[in-house]
């Protein structure tokens, strides 16, 4: 953008966010995106978001709109979960989407992922001579590849990606291993702001109430998604429950891998896992807080080794200890063992079932507890979303200064 079409105070700029996913739905990237548009009104932008109509799913009675935010929704199509993912499910939110942005003023975009997403704000943001951003809470190239898609929709997503990126004002990267994998696309590391990621505090935390399943039970919360691997708890529960026989596994949330997981369970121990489906954050929280642990998987050899999924921060904030399986080299295994969040596994039900018994049978005791309150203390004090929104808030508005 030239100096001249610059907003003569860049902090009360014209924001467009441009995401499939807003609030009330229910998942990671709706937290980050609402925490970068409270943040940046704060600073004094205005901000206009461009999303779907949430599903039924979706919890009600979410406070949406506020001085200085705007919500413009347009339904899409979604799958059978509710979800919109598929090649369909997006150009039905990046079709319309090219419309949207030309029919609104703004001095800085920021587009969600996918990105087609990312290319259409690209695309327009350079007709009409806009910066833009580009939120990489992961890396599509890696993920449809992981899924094993073929190889010219790799190819096609790499490049889109790529050139999506190349051409941001910013990048925003949730993590150091994240931005690594960006600036092998070619991006300027200087145009790269590592944020980092974080859980909403105010409704993650230590103290309110909780639920209580009747029995010990371990808790799944968040997307169930091939490259995750929840399955590998399933299989680890008939081993658990030799020693303890009354041990559940609840399920929260939803995902492509949801229906074999729900077949497994069925197969493998009748009875003792349940699916809850997509519940409202606080409730999230309940169920949570009540756990004997908080189950996190990454499947290891699918080039998702980098990913430090939200629903370890989500745990650690209400102090309760993560089990998270996954590679030597997992980063998020990393950050549940150096920061003491919990206990990090191999991939195998042998493995994640010892680390289930040790935790059950710390369970209820004074060390337990005070572990919980260090765990909740050192989210609250490095991972909480708010100041992942002030830190992107920050990164968003410096291309405008």
């Amino acid at each position: 953008m030239s100096p001249s079409r610059a907003p003569k105070n860049p902090a009360a700029a014209r924001i467009v966010l441009a995401t499939r996913l807003f609030a009330p739905e229910v998942s990671a990237g709706a937290f980050r995106l609402r925490a970068l548009a409270r943040s940046l009104i704060e600073r004094s932008a205005t901000v206009r978001v461009l999303t779907t109509t949430p599903p039924p799913t979706a919890p009600t009675g979410v406070e949406e709109e506020s001085a200085g935010l705007e919500i413009s929704r347009f339904p899409v199509l979604r799958d059978a979960g509710g979800n919109v993912r598929g090649y369909l499910q997006y150009l039905s939110f990046d079709i319309p989407l090219v419309f949207r942005l030309l029919g609104n003023r703004y001095d800085l975009a920021v587009a969600e992922a996918p990105p087609t997403t990312g290319i259409i704000v690209a695309a327009i943001s350079a007709l009409r001579r806009r910066p833009y951003a580009y939120y990489a809470a992961d890396i599509w190239t890696d993920g449809v590849a992981a899924i094993g898609a073929p190889r010219f929709v790799v190819s096609i997503i790499r490049r889109l990606e790529g050139v999506t990126m190349r051409h941001a004002a910013t990048v925003l990267s949730i993590s150091d291993e994240v931005t690594e994998r960006i600036a092998r696309f070619g991006v300027d590391r200087e145009r790269i702001a590592t944020v980092g990621n974080g859980i909403d505090t105010e409704i993650f935390g230590p103290d309110g109430a909780v639920a209580d399943d009747g029995a010990p039970y371990f808790v799944y919360t968040g997307t169930m998604s091939e490259w995750q691997g929840a399955e590998v708890f399933i299989r680890a529960l008939p081993l658990v429950r030799e020693r303890f026989p009354e041990v559940r596994l609840v399920f929260f949330g939803q995902g492509s891998a949801e229906a074999s997981l729900r077949a497994l369970a069925s197969q493998t121990v009748p009875d003792a896992v349940a699916f809850g489906g997509v519940v409202a954050p606080e409730r999230s929280a309940e169920w949570i807080r009540g756990a004997v642990g908080a189950l996190v998987s990454i499947a290891p050899g699918l080039g998702y080794d980098f990913a430090r999924p939200t629903k370890t921060y989500a745990a650690a904030a209400c102090g309760t200890p993560v089990v998270f399986a996954g590679s030597d080299v997992s980063s998020g295994g990393r950050l549940v063992q150096e920061h003491a969040l919990g206990i990090h596994v191999s991939f195998t039900p042998e493995s994640v079932a010892a680390a289930m018994l040790g935790l059950l049978g710390e369970h209820g005791t004074a060390q337990a507890a005070e572990e919980r309150r260090v765990r909740a203390a050192w989210i609250e004090g490095n991972a909480s979303l708010r100041a992942v929104g002030d830190a992107a808030a920050d990164a968003v508005l410096r291309p405008l200064g």
